[in-house]
Protein backbone atom coordinates (compact mmCIF):
# COMPACT_ATOMS: atom_id res chain seq x y z
CA UNK A 1 0.00 0.00 0.00
CA UNK A 2 1.14 2.91 -0.91
CA UNK A 3 1.29 5.90 1.63
CA UNK A 4 0.44 9.59 0.51
CA UNK A 5 -1.87 12.71 0.92
CA UNK A 6 -5.32 10.40 0.47
CA UNK A 7 -4.15 7.69 2.65
CA UNK A 8 -6.66 7.85 5.72
CA UNK A 9 -5.00 6.38 9.51
CA UNK A 10 -6.13 5.66 12.33
CA UNK A 11 -4.34 5.52 15.23
CA UNK A 12 -5.28 4.51 18.60
CA UNK A 13 -3.24 5.64 22.10
CA UNK A 14 -1.63 8.55 19.65
CA UNK A 15 -0.93 10.79 22.55
CA UNK A 16 2.80 9.14 23.37
CA UNK A 17 5.10 6.20 23.20
CA UNK A 18 4.48 3.86 19.98
CA UNK A 19 1.62 5.84 18.83
CA UNK A 20 2.89 9.40 18.66
CA UNK A 21 5.94 8.15 16.87
CA UNK A 22 3.52 6.54 14.46
CA UNK A 23 1.58 10.48 13.79
CA UNK A 24 5.14 11.79 13.67
CA UNK A 25 6.64 9.55 11.35
CA UNK A 26 3.69 8.70 8.99
CA UNK A 27 2.90 12.82 8.58
CA UNK A 28 6.45 13.00 6.54
CA UNK A 29 4.28 11.92 3.98
CA UNK A 30 1.60 13.93 4.35
CA UNK A 31 -1.40 11.33 4.71
CA UNK A 32 -4.33 12.15 6.64
CA UNK A 33 -4.22 10.97 10.35
CA UNK A 34 -7.32 10.36 12.61
CA UNK A 35 -5.92 10.34 16.28
CA UNK A 36 -7.14 9.47 19.53
CA UNK A 37 -5.99 9.51 22.84
CA UNK A 38 -7.56 10.25 26.77
CA UNK A 39 -4.97 13.12 27.18
CA UNK A 40 -5.81 16.20 25.56
CA UNK A 41 -3.02 17.93 26.02
CA UNK A 42 -0.66 14.93 24.61
CA UNK A 43 -3.04 14.72 21.78
CA UNK A 44 -3.06 18.12 21.08
CA UNK A 45 0.50 18.56 20.65
CA UNK A 46 0.67 15.37 18.72
CA UNK A 47 -1.57 16.52 16.16
CA UNK A 48 -0.47 20.50 15.87
CA UNK A 49 2.98 18.82 15.18
CA UNK A 50 1.71 15.94 12.54
CA UNK A 51 -0.67 19.28 10.70
CA UNK A 52 2.56 21.35 10.25
CA UNK A 53 4.00 18.39 8.72
CA UNK A 54 1.25 18.76 6.38
CA UNK A 55 -1.11 16.29 7.31
CA UNK A 56 -4.97 16.68 7.96
CA UNK A 57 -5.78 15.63 11.08
CA UNK A 58 -8.78 14.35 13.07
CA UNK A 59 -7.86 14.19 16.78
CA UNK A 60 -10.69 12.88 18.60
CA UNK A 61 -10.29 12.85 23.26
CA UNK A 62 -11.69 9.21 24.25
CA UNK A 63 -10.99 6.70 25.88
CA UNK A 64 -11.08 2.92 23.92
CA UNK A 65 -11.91 0.86 26.27
CA UNK A 66 -15.47 2.57 26.18
CA UNK A 67 -17.44 0.42 23.63
CA UNK A 68 -19.13 3.68 22.41
CA UNK A 69 -16.46 6.14 22.58
CA UNK A 70 -14.35 3.73 20.40
CA UNK A 71 -16.99 2.93 18.04
CA UNK A 72 -17.50 6.66 17.64
CA UNK A 73 -13.61 7.61 16.67
CA UNK A 74 -13.56 5.58 13.67
CA UNK A 75 -16.90 6.82 12.91
CA UNK A 76 -16.01 10.21 13.11
CA UNK A 77 -13.06 9.22 10.91
CA UNK A 78 -15.65 7.62 8.09
CA UNK A 79 -17.65 11.14 8.37
CA UNK A 80 -14.72 13.64 7.82
CA UNK A 81 -12.98 12.02 5.60
CA UNK A 82 -14.59 9.19 3.58
CA UNK A 83 -13.24 6.39 4.29
CA UNK A 84 -10.53 4.43 6.29
CA UNK A 85 -7.39 2.49 4.77
CA UNK A 86 -5.56 1.46 7.89
CA UNK A 87 -6.62 1.28 11.90
CA UNK A 88 -3.47 0.66 14.23
CA UNK A 89 -4.86 -0.38 17.34
CA UNK A 90 -2.10 1.14 19.35
CA UNK A 91 -3.98 1.69 22.79
CA UNK A 92 -2.57 -0.44 25.94
CA UNK A 93 -1.22 -0.31 29.17
CA UNK A 94 0.13 -2.63 31.30
CA UNK A 95 0.37 -4.03 35.15
CA UNK A 96 2.83 -4.83 38.06
CA UNK A 97 0.58 -7.46 40.38
CA UNK A 98 1.27 -10.96 41.57
CA UNK A 99 -1.82 -13.17 40.38
CA UNK A 100 -2.87 -13.12 44.16
CA UNK A 101 -2.75 -9.45 44.17
CA UNK A 102 -4.41 -9.08 40.90
CA UNK A 103 -8.23 -7.63 41.62
CA UNK A 104 -11.12 -8.18 39.56
CA UNK A 105 -11.68 -4.67 39.02
CA UNK A 106 -7.70 -4.67 37.62
CA UNK A 107 -8.30 -7.36 34.94
CA UNK A 108 -10.97 -5.58 34.08
CA UNK A 109 -9.70 -2.93 33.30
CA UNK A 110 -6.44 -4.16 31.72
CA UNK A 111 -8.59 -6.78 29.01
CA UNK A 112 -11.62 -3.75 28.72
CA UNK A 113 -8.24 -1.48 27.17
CA UNK A 114 -6.04 -4.26 25.66
CA UNK A 115 -8.50 -6.54 24.21
CA UNK A 116 -12.37 -5.43 24.29
CA UNK A 117 -11.41 -2.49 22.53
CA UNK A 118 -10.15 -4.36 19.93
CA UNK A 119 -13.58 -6.19 18.85
CA UNK A 120 -14.70 -2.27 19.48
CA UNK A 121 -12.56 -0.33 16.96
CA UNK A 122 -12.20 -3.11 14.17
CA UNK A 123 -15.97 -4.03 14.32
CA UNK A 124 -16.53 -0.03 13.52
CA UNK A 125 -13.89 -0.06 10.51
CA UNK A 126 -14.71 -3.19 8.81
CA UNK A 127 -17.48 -2.59 6.75
CA UNK A 128 -16.25 0.38 4.96
CA UNK A 129 -12.76 -1.51 4.10
CA UNK A 130 -14.63 -4.66 3.08
CA UNK A 131 -17.42 -2.59 0.60
CA UNK A 132 -13.54 -0.94 -0.53
CA UNK A 133 -11.98 -4.13 -0.71
CA UNK A 134 -9.04 -2.98 0.48
CA UNK A 135 -7.72 -2.00 4.56
CA UNK A 136 -5.12 -3.26 7.03
CA UNK A 137 -5.87 -3.96 10.31
CA UNK A 138 -2.86 -3.49 12.55
CA UNK A 139 -2.79 -4.48 16.47
CA UNK A 140 0.65 -4.02 18.61
CA UNK A 141 0.96 -6.48 21.12
CA UNK A 142 3.71 -7.99 22.79
CA UNK A 143 6.71 -10.44 22.46
CA UNK A 144 4.48 -11.03 26.11
CA UNK A 145 1.59 -11.95 23.90
CA UNK A 146 3.50 -15.18 22.89
CA UNK A 147 5.49 -15.64 26.28
CA UNK A 148 5.05 -15.08 30.20
CA UNK A 149 6.50 -12.71 32.34
CA UNK A 150 5.64 -13.01 36.11
CA UNK A 151 4.25 -10.09 38.12
CA UNK A 152 1.51 -8.52 34.67
CA UNK A 153 -0.61 -11.81 34.24
CA UNK A 154 -3.36 -9.51 33.42
CA UNK A 155 -1.00 -8.02 30.55
CA UNK A 156 0.13 -10.87 29.58
CA UNK A 157 -3.33 -12.86 28.96
CA UNK A 158 -4.67 -10.16 27.51
CA UNK A 159 -1.55 -9.73 24.79
CA UNK A 160 -2.04 -13.37 24.28
CA UNK A 161 -5.81 -12.78 23.44
CA UNK A 162 -4.38 -9.75 21.03
CA UNK A 163 -2.97 -12.38 19.21
CA UNK A 164 -5.59 -14.69 18.67
CA UNK A 165 -7.69 -12.20 18.15
CA UNK A 166 -5.58 -11.38 15.00
CA UNK A 167 -5.51 -14.83 13.85
CA UNK A 168 -9.12 -15.00 14.37
CA UNK A 169 -9.91 -11.72 12.04
CA UNK A 170 -7.46 -13.07 9.53
CA UNK A 171 -9.16 -16.77 9.06
CA UNK A 172 -12.55 -14.40 8.55
CA UNK A 173 -10.65 -11.83 6.09
CA UNK A 174 -9.53 -14.38 3.40
CA UNK A 175 -10.05 -13.29 0.04
CA UNK A 176 -11.92 -10.06 0.93
CA UNK A 177 -8.77 -7.81 0.21
CA UNK A 178 -8.59 -6.36 4.27
CA UNK A 179 -5.41 -7.31 5.51
CA UNK A 180 -4.86 -8.29 9.46
CA UNK A 181 -1.26 -7.88 11.21
CA UNK A 182 -0.31 -8.48 14.79
CA UNK A 183 2.61 -6.63 15.52
CA UNK A 184 4.89 -7.95 19.01
CA UNK A 185 7.35 -5.53 20.35
CA UNK A 186 9.76 -6.53 22.82
CA UNK A 187 11.13 -3.64 25.20
CA UNK A 188 10.10 0.08 23.83
CA UNK A 189 11.43 3.07 25.28
CA UNK A 190 8.33 4.90 26.26
CA UNK A 191 6.81 5.86 29.03
CA UNK A 192 4.68 2.81 28.92
CA UNK A 193 6.57 0.60 31.95
CA UNK A 194 6.42 3.56 34.37
CA UNK A 195 2.52 4.47 33.20
CA UNK A 196 1.45 0.75 34.32
CA UNK A 197 -1.48 0.20 36.30
CA UNK A 198 -0.74 -0.67 40.38
CA UNK A 199 3.00 -0.04 40.23
CA UNK A 200 5.64 0.71 37.63
CA UNK A 201 6.67 -2.77 35.99
CA UNK A 202 9.43 -0.73 34.18
CA UNK A 203 10.82 -0.56 38.07
CA UNK A 204 10.65 -4.07 38.54
CA UNK A 205 12.04 -5.11 35.48
CA UNK A 206 15.08 -3.34 35.98
CA UNK A 207 15.13 -4.83 39.19
CA UNK A 208 14.94 -7.93 39.00
CA UNK A 209 17.26 -7.80 35.60
CA UNK A 210 20.05 -6.48 38.13
CA UNK A 211 19.36 -9.64 40.80
CA UNK A 212 19.39 -12.04 38.25
CA UNK A 213 22.85 -11.24 37.26
CA UNK A 214 24.16 -12.35 40.52
CA UNK A 215 21.65 -15.18 41.01
CA UNK A 216 23.00 -16.75 37.45
CA UNK A 217 26.50 -16.68 38.90
CA UNK A 218 25.59 -17.96 42.50
CA UNK A 219 23.23 -21.00 40.53
CA UNK A 220 25.37 -21.74 37.69
CA UNK A 221 22.34 -20.87 35.45
CA UNK A 222 22.58 -18.79 32.15
CA UNK A 223 21.97 -15.27 31.91
CA UNK A 224 18.36 -14.38 30.36
CA UNK A 225 18.64 -13.82 26.84
CA UNK A 226 17.28 -10.31 26.74
CA UNK A 227 16.49 -8.10 23.90
CA UNK A 228 18.10 -4.34 23.91
CA UNK A 229 15.64 -1.74 24.21
CA UNK A 230 14.33 0.12 21.07
CA UNK A 231 13.22 3.59 20.49
CA UNK A 232 9.78 4.80 20.01
CA UNK A 233 10.81 5.91 16.56
CA UNK A 234 12.40 2.79 15.41
CA UNK A 235 9.13 0.48 16.41
CA UNK A 236 7.34 3.05 14.72
CA UNK A 237 9.12 3.24 11.27
CA UNK A 238 8.95 -0.86 11.00
CA UNK A 239 5.36 -0.82 11.82
CA UNK A 240 4.73 1.75 8.94
CA UNK A 241 6.69 -0.69 7.04
CA UNK A 242 4.17 -3.32 7.03
CA UNK A 243 1.74 -1.23 6.15
CA UNK A 244 3.84 -0.05 2.77
CA UNK A 245 4.24 -4.01 2.46
CA UNK A 246 1.34 -5.06 3.32
CA UNK A 247 2.90 -7.51 5.22
CA UNK A 248 0.37 -9.95 7.27
CA UNK A 249 2.21 -12.30 9.27
CA UNK A 250 2.92 -11.69 12.93
CA UNK A 251 5.55 -9.23 12.59
CA UNK A 252 7.95 -8.51 15.22
CA UNK A 253 9.97 -5.61 15.84
CA UNK A 254 13.42 -6.94 17.77
CA UNK A 255 15.89 -8.85 16.34
CA UNK A 256 16.31 -12.57 17.90
CA UNK A 257 12.75 -12.33 18.93
CA UNK A 258 10.77 -14.51 16.82
CA UNK A 259 13.81 -16.91 17.64
CA UNK A 260 12.84 -16.53 21.21
CA UNK A 261 9.11 -16.74 20.84
CA UNK A 262 9.46 -20.24 18.38
CA UNK A 263 11.74 -22.00 20.89
CA UNK A 264 9.11 -20.68 23.16
CA UNK A 265 6.59 -22.61 21.77
CA UNK A 266 8.85 -25.49 20.65
CA UNK A 267 10.16 -26.09 23.90
CA UNK A 268 8.74 -24.30 26.83
CA UNK A 269 10.48 -26.16 29.40
CA UNK A 270 13.64 -25.58 28.41
CA UNK A 271 12.91 -21.91 27.47
CA UNK A 272 11.63 -21.17 31.06
CA UNK A 273 15.01 -22.54 32.17
CA UNK A 274 16.92 -20.19 30.07
CA UNK A 275 14.67 -17.53 31.34
CA UNK A 276 15.17 -18.97 35.81
CA UNK A 277 17.27 -16.04 36.73
CA UNK A 278 15.15 -13.36 35.44
CA UNK A 279 12.18 -14.86 36.78
CA UNK A 280 13.88 -15.49 40.41
CA UNK A 281 15.18 -12.34 40.20
CA UNK A 282 11.52 -10.57 39.37
CA UNK A 283 10.56 -12.48 42.35
CA UNK A 284 13.05 -10.96 44.80
CA UNK A 285 12.39 -7.41 43.92
CA UNK A 286 8.72 -7.86 43.93
CA UNK A 287 8.76 -9.42 47.58
CA UNK A 288 10.99 -6.27 48.12
CA UNK A 289 8.86 -4.06 46.51
CA UNK A 290 5.44 -5.04 48.69
CA UNK A 291 7.12 -5.14 51.82
CA UNK A 292 8.38 -1.68 51.21
CA UNK A 293 5.06 -0.42 50.27
CA UNK A 294 3.16 -2.34 53.31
Amino acid sequence: MNIDQSTVIAITGASSGIGAALAHELSQSSCTLALCARRADKLAEVAAAARERGSRVLEVVCDVSDDTQARNFIERTVAEFGTIDVLINNAGRGNRASVEDTTRERLQSIFDLNVFSLWSTTAAALPVMKKNRRGHIITISSVAGKTGYGYNSAYVAAKHAAVGFVASLRAELVDTGVRATVVCPAGVTTEWSEASEDASIGALFAEGIKRSRSIAREQGLPLPPLKPMMSATDAAKRIIRVVLDDEENDVYTHEGSEKSVIHCATDRHDYEHGMKALYLGMQQAYAQQQSGVS
